[in-house]
């Protein structure tokens, strides 16, 4: 009989703990969900990772922000760091997100890369040339500027929108005459014969910007704020320490360690905390890009901009 009661007992407990763990009882579900990170190559969320510094974090790898975005608005990740242009083709493409962080401004970072023997002086030299760059990356933007700059229009340049993984080979083989870049794909490229024509200096601010999904904000915000903090422990550490920032990434990106220490020296900004500023100057490339066509209409970038976590960015 007392086995019998045992046995009951056990078997009420057990379905008890099924029934309170479906309805959300017992121990948060979330907790232990780990945070789903979108990082680019090189940009700042590579050294975290290569220092294996977040706890609870899950890493994808993208070639690009655009790329990244799309899979922000799928649900595969969580958070994840890109240029100041894919927010703004992201939010025009619907996707939904809260921007919680950016960089320092980052000018040096990108540039127009072309042959020597082509005897390119200025920009203005690229009227009728073909000019290769990723749509809906930072250096879209860029170009932008660049012909605002010089009193030209996009009709004056033959554009080729083709990913890093194609442009290289395509600006290698002169099959287009320029190639406007970011690091660490500017910093491969600079070889000899390859000379720089201009990078974004007084024209583009070319920032980094944390992007969040509006789901992990709501059921993630503890480990969301804890990446933050790390975010910002382990940039600081590399800016402090460049001989060991280098060591440490060159081998977490695949390239060399000359290469590394070259783009990481004019490109590895501390973070910063979000400010009207920040959000008026995205806004103005939104509104730069919609007035160009770029987009199919009008978006309000700057009211995704959330400062809940500038007191960690300062």
């Amino acid at each position: 009989m007392r086995r019998t009661t045992a046995t009951l007992t056990a078997a009420v407990a057990l379905l008890m703990s099924s029934w309170l763990s479906a309805c959300g009882g017992g121990d948060d579900a979330d907790a232990d969900e780990p945070l789903q990170v979108g990082y680019q190559r090189f940009g700042g969320l590579s050294l975290v990772k290569a220092r294996n510094a977040a706890r609870g974090a899950e890493w994808s790898l993208f070639e690009s922000g655009p790329a990244l975005t799309e899979a922000l608005k799928a649900g595969a990740v969580d958070i994840g760091q890109t240029g100041e242009a894919p927010p703004i083709f992201a939010a025009a493409g619907k996707t939904d997100f809260t921007i919680i962080a950016t960089s320092a401004p980052v000018p040096k970072g990108e540039a127009v890369l072309v042959k020597e023997k082509s005897g390119f002086t200025s920009f203005e030299d690229l009227k009728g040339k073909t000019v290769a760059l990723n749509k809906g990356s930072n250096v879209h933007w860029l170009l932008v500027k660049l012909l605002e700059a010089h009193d030209m229009t996009i009709d004056d340049i033959d554009v080729k929108y083709l990913k890093p993984a194609e442009a290289r080979p395509a600006f290698d083989n002169d099959q287009v005459d320029a190639w406007i870049i970011w690091d660490p794909y500017f910093a491969l490229a600079e070889q000899p014969g390859v000379k720089v024509l201009a990078d974004a200096t007084g024209l583009a601010n070319n920032r980094e910007y944390v992007l969040v999904s509006p789901e992990a904000l709501e059921e993630k915000p503890e480990q969301i704020e804890e990446f933050l903090r790390t975010y910002r422990e382990v940039t600081d550490w590399g800016i402090a320490n460049p001989e060991e920032r280098a060591d440490l990434l060159a081998p977490e990106l695949k390239i060399p360690r000359e290469t590394a220490a070259r783009a990481l020296a004019r490109s590895a900004q501390p973070l910063a905390a979000l400010t009207p500023e920040i959000g008026a100057e995205i806004q103005t490339i939104a509104d730069g890009f919609a007035d160009l066509d770029l987009i199919p209409g009008p978006v309000d970038v700057a009211g995704r901009v959330d400062d809940r976590y500038s007191e960690i960015l300062e």
